[in-house]
């Protein structure tokens, strides 16, 4: 049943399976602990940290609550892993990191803590999730100090390009400069895709369809590669504003893609080895019935 406040007791068993769980991270990583632990670095732990952060979020699009307890617990052994070493090296501790996010979390947040350092920039109406963002906004450039020459500036370069061209978007969005409604979106889709035949086309025309990705005596990709290179991009980037206007995250669309491919293509794997038929182009009507199979079992 859901409560607006966690149980006493709920609480204080967080309180102690953290402790033990600080305790058992402080002990890996002693001289006693563990070889592979005490070799681990914040750099090597990066893509770990996106790895079960991925597995996490794709265990909850499947609404696997079971599989999501896990795959959150691997997110906060990481993240508490990683402070850990920042805290062995000096840098700040576990306690910090924690202190500060609570802290932010209710400066940013004044109308729910009125007396929060974020109360000049509340005006009484973050009564919507799109006025408590913007609220949420004006405390972080006119309270916390994070204005920069432009909006854009705060989406870090490091995000992965989907997720970086989503989150661009949306910073522009907030400005004003977005597409009126979904069909325009939509329009520049298909602009964008029609420009990117029209490139693989004068590709094709000056290399030869067998030879498309042909290079100069530099060895350099041709420019008529490049614009293909270009004119995909430019595409890429339309569906990402197109999914973001349909309420759809891309990077969760595209992994629940992913999986649904993964799971396809194995069978139709699994079943081709059954039936003895190599796996190979010259197959490829037995392997598409077998696709379809896996398709009707929901796969």
């Amino acid at each position: 049943m859901h409560s607006d406040y966690p149980k006493p007791e709920n609480t204080e068993n967080a309180v102690k399976e953290f402790r033990r769980f600080l305790e058992t991270i402080h002990t890996l990583r002693s001289p006693c602990g563990c070889p592979w632990d005490k070799e681990q670095t914040p750099l090597s732990m990066r893509k770990s940290l996106i790895e079960e952060t991925f597995e996490a979020v794709d265990a909850i699009t499947q609404q696997d609550s079971a599989h999501a307890k896990e795959e959150l617990g691997d997110v906060l052994l990481n993240t508490a892993m990683i402070s850990y070493m920042y805290e062995q090296d000096g840098a700040f501790t576990i306690a910090d990191s924690i202190r500060e996010l609570t802290d932010k979390l209710i400066r940013r947040h004044p109308h729910v803590w009125p007396q929060s350092q974020g109360a000049s920039q509340a005006d009484g109406k973050a009564e919507t999730p799109s006025e408590v963002l913007s609220q949420w906004e004006r405390i972080k450039q006119n309270v916390e100090g994070r204005k920069s020459d432009s909006i854009l500036d705060e989406v870090p370069k490091g995000f992965p390009p989907l997720l970086r061209a989503a989150k661009l978007q949306k910073k522009a969005a907030k400005k004003g400069f977005e597409w009126e409604n979904i069909s325009e979106a939509l329009q520049k889709v298909q602009e964008e895709l029609a420009e990117v035949q029209e490139a693989r086309l004068k590709l094709e025309n000056k290399c030869g369809q067998e030879s498309p990705f042909l290079k100069d005596s530099s060895g350099n990709v041709n420019k008529a590669q490049l614009h293909v290179e270009e004119e995909i991009g430019d595409l890429l980037f339309a569906v990402v504003n197109y999914s973001r206007m349909l309420g759809v995250d891309p990077e969760t669309a595209l992994n629940r893609t992913n999986q649904k491919f993964y799971h396809r293509f194995t069978y139709v794997e699994h079943q081709m080895e059954q039936k003895k038929i190599p796996m190979e182009k010259n197959n490829l009507k037995q392997a598409e019935q077998f696709w379809n199979e896996a398709k009707s079992k929901g796969l």
